[in-house]
């Protein structure tokens, strides 16, 4: 192999190198974003329950009257 081979090849290796370093970061930056969707999501489930749960309860109480 010549220099100029052993150029293009170190070349495409810094290339490679630092497309490497980009998909980690880029994946690392999909990962928090994931966790936090994660996280927002375990919050609206607990908002969505416990809006059920005080509707089932004024239905409760709307039957109890209908009742008296």
């Amino acid at each position: 192999m010549d220099q100029s081979e052993l150029q293009a090849l170190a070349d495409k290796l810094d290339r490679l190198v630092e497309h490497c370093r980009k998909l980690e970061q880029d994946n690392a930056t999909m990962r928090q974003l994931q966790d936090d969707w994660n996280r927002e999501r375990a919050q609206l489930i607990q908002k969505n329950d416990l809006a059920k749960n005080k509707i089932e309860a004024m239905i409760g109480r709307l039957r109890a009257l209908e009742q008296h």
